[in-house]
């Protein structure tokens, strides 16, 4: 991907928000379903509980709001709305349009699908907005797998689960927080994971977890480059949340320590599109991120996609 231009204007994080059902699934509840057991579950994915219910629409009025409220900002003055998510609640119109309306905004709204990547797209095309003009846009990742989730297959049922992240983003005078940033897919391996209309998710799951480490590592690796810093400048990263495993493999090829991740996944399972929201808003909420911390967000997804940006939290240092 090309690097940032001289002189664009930039953007900052200034509200964030999650919403998760409030209904939670445990692995113990897992073994009176099928064949299973805890530390079985544990053992390969990470995963202890997971938040089931909701739509997809609900989930993101509700953790948009919240985002909105933080950052003090009246909906009124939001110039797009960006919904990441491949659980819509209706084939047509896009759920975007939904939350526009219950939140009360007068923008232009539109879904974005790029599975478990979608929040890491939505989260460039908002800065690309903002650098041509927009002051202030709303990203929302949100999914709803538990509807299109098999509960009889083991091999998904135990990884699949409900949640929503949202950020506000506002335009700065000067650059911003966006140092580097990478989109990618490979359209030949969208036979390893994949649901087709009315289906439940089909997974090939050593395929994917092969593939998964790979193309996290190179797009993690090209957004670094890009923004000039190597992985001993990154003071957090924030990885998608598929599996524990993962994560673990694709920091050690990166050569950053896994205490430098944040992970969310044992309470909320896999959320695709809100995984990297529900793990970013967690680390700050727990004050892991400082004014000028690098943050690394890296995730990858059905297609197969892959997406990452280096942020400098706060912006330029003062």
């Amino acid at each position: 991907m090309p690097k940032i231009p001289e002189g664009v204007r930039g953007a900052v994080i200034t509200g964030w928000g999650s919403a998760l059902p409030p209904k939670v699934l445990t692995n113990k509840d897992l073994e009176s379903m099928f064949e299973t057991n805890d530390d079985w579950i544990v053992e390969r994915t990470g995963i202890r509980e997971r938040h089931v219910g909701g739509t997809t629409a609900g989930l993101s009025i509700e953790s948009g709001r919240k985002a909105l409220d933080m950052a003090g900002i009246d909906p009124s003055e939001i110039d797009a709305l960006i919904l990441a998510t491949t659980t819509p609640d209706r084939t047509v119109p896009a759920t975007s349009a939904t939350v526009q309306h219950e939140l009360g905004l007068r923008c232009g709204a539109f879904d974005i699908n790029a599975a478990c990547s979608g929040f890491m797209y939505g989260l460039v095309n908002a800065h690309g907005l903002i650098a041509m003009g927009a002051r202030k846009v709303l990203v929302i990742g949100t999914d709803t797998l538990a509807r299109i989730t098999d509960w009889t297959d083991r091999n998904t049922a135990i990884l699949f689960a409900d949640g929503s992240g949202a950020v506000v983003l506002e335009h700065v005078e000067g650059p911003g927080q966006l140092l580097g940033w990478d989109l990618d897919a490979d359209g030949s391996a969208e036979r390893f994971l994949y649901t087709e209309v009315g289906g439940f998710i089909q997974m090939e799951g050593k395929e994917v977890f092969r593939r998964a480490v790979r193309i996290m590592v190179d797009s993690a690796t090209k957004s670094m480059q890009h923004a000039g810093v190597t992985a001993d400048d990154i003071k957090l990263v924030v990885p998608h949340q598929a599996n524990l495993r993962i994560i673990q493999a694709a920091c050690d090829r990166l050569g950053i320590p896994i205490e430098r991740a944040s992970t969310v996944l044992h309470y909320t399972g896999n959320t695709s599109a809100a995984s990297i929201p529900l793990a970013l808003v967690d680390a700050l909420d727990n004050g892991r991120v400082e004014r000028g911390d690098l943050v690394l967000l890296v995730g990858f997804g059905a297609g197969m996609t892959a997406a990452s940006t280096v942020l400098r939290w706060g912006g330029a240092k003062p």
